[in-house]
């Protein structure tokens, strides 16, 4: 059981270190919202996530008064709309209409972000699949909540190369489309490979169609609660470093399983997951990169980087199960570039590159994240990136993403600036050479051997 020593023990971590609650966040099954006609499915929709989410933000609100602990954010995730408008929908402008109503129930109910505008592709496409991802890039520049997802490959089924080509230049025109807030729309646009159905975090949250009607998912993050922990056995030898971090992200956890829980009491809606992630924010303090410095680095990125943050991942995910009977999502270190001061540091200070990145992304919880392009990089070289990364992830049976910001009208050497938790970013160098051809091929990567365990 989970007592209030346990809270009042962490009440230090959350006033000094940066510890939050980043995210509750409810998913809503769409999948009897579906229907032949666009205006009622749209209603259907708008009153399905009114009746379910109306409370969800004033109850987090509550749970944070009543334990002192902070809760940055209130979302929702929905079905992959791909599925939910393949009846009624068959233009991307009718698609646009369903992003539309997701954005006004989503500022209706007061959330801060809605995930779910996205489509399952990883061994091939619908229709409907092909109409919502041509769709995204007016549905991100029309809306202000909405975030969008797709899933490019997986272990089992291998990677589709179509789709990966097609989101390449998806991401091109979201830039575009949104060029006058600093291509602001591909922050909220991520491609995966093993994508979870269970995810809290945004923009790559999306309700699964394994999981119930309704659930409570909770995202919680310590980076700063890490890094302080360690300072404290600075110089001693592996064993007593990995120990350290599994007792933090053990009370991390528990901070979060306490609010899932009284969250789904409130809400009467059943309790899905802990995801225990170390998602930094702008602050100073709260960066993973710091940990890695902390660990022994003097930059992220320099050599042991990887095997540092391999080290870290894992005594995370350790400490995590032990604190939660349902531990799940992403769970471990997130690496987003604008997000993390201390990742900017090491890219201005000429230690971290796109190439190390890729190399991080191995062993860490996601991928490529939050990283600002030139604007002028070609689609297919965005494509080119996302196979890479998707390919990590099909190979190494892990969940891996990309969310590349191609900056329209900016270059090498300049900086963008998103903004609150989005934070800004150096606009990164990417590898000139031309894969055109690789990705003009067409068809499947067909999954590894290790995909065949029947």
């Amino acid at each position: 059981m989970i007592n209030q020593f346990e809270v009042i023990e962490t009440n230090k971590m959350i006033e000094e270190e940066n510890l939050d609650v980043r995210t509750i966040t409810m998913g809503i099954s769409l999948l009897d919202c579906t229907c032949a006609d666009l205006d009622a499915c749209c209603q259907k929709i708008h009153d399905k996530i009114y009746s379910s989410a109306k409370d969800l933000v004033s109850t987090g609100e509550y749970i944070a008064r009543e334990f002192g602990v902070p809760i940055v954010n209130k979302r929702i995730s929905v079905t992959p709309i791909a599925l939910v408008g393949g009846a009624c929908c068959h233009s991307a402008e009718d698609f646009v209409r369903i992003a539309k109503t997701l954005d006004s129930v989503a500022k209706e109910v007061g959330v801060n972000f809605l995930g779910g505008y996205s489509a399952l592709v990883s061994k091939g496409m619908t229709a409907a699949d092909e109409l919502l991802i041509r769709s995204i890039p007016q549905a991100l520049s029309s809306t202000e909540r909405v975030c969008s997802s797709v899933n490019l490959g997986s272990t089992r089924t291998g990677i589709n190369m179509d789709a990966v080509k097609l989101m390449g230049e998806v991401i091109l025109e979201t830039a575009e489309r949104t060029k006058d807030a600093d291509s602001l729309g591909c922050a909220k646009l991520v491609v995966f490979c093993n994508a979870p159905d269970d995810n809290p975090f945004m923009a790559g949250a999306f309700h699964g169609v394994t999981e119930a009607d309704r659930i409570i998912n909770v995202g919680v993050s310590g980076p700063g609660v890490v890094k302080t922990a360690l300072e404290k056995v600075r110089g001693e030898n592996f064993e007593v470093l990995c120990e350290t971090i599994k007792k933090t992200a053990f009370q991390v956890t528990r901070v979060g399983q306490l609010v899932a829980r009284e969250a789904s009491k409130l809400l009467g809606v059943p309790f899905g997951i802990v995801d225990l992630s170390l998602a930094p924010t702008p602050a100073i303090g709260d960066s993973v990169a710091d940990i890695l410095c902390e660990i022994g680095l003097e930059h992220a990125g320099a050599p042991g980087t990887t095997a540092a943050l391999a080290l870290l991942n894992d005594q995370v995910k350790k400490g995590g199960v032990m604190a939660s009977s349902y531990v799940g999502g992403l769970s471990g270190a997130f690496i987003p570039v604008s997000e993390d001061q201390g990742m900017i540091d090491a890219v201005n200070a000429g230690a971290l590159t796109l190439e190390k990145l890729e190399a991080m992304t191995c062993v860490c919880s996601v991928g490529l994240d939050m990283i600002a392009i030139p604007g002028d990089t070609k689609a297919s070289t965005i494509s080119g990136i996302i196979a890479d990364e998707m390919a990590i992830g099909m190979v190494n049976a892990k969940t891996t993403a990309v969310r590349l910001i191609p900056v329209i009208g900016k270059g090498v050497g300049e900086n963008v600036e998103f903004g609150g938790l989005l934070g800004h970013a150096p606009i990164m160098p990417v590898n000139p050479f031309s894969c055109e051809a690789f990705v003009s091929r067409g068809g499947r990567i067909p999954a590894p051997i290790h995909s065949f365990k029947n």
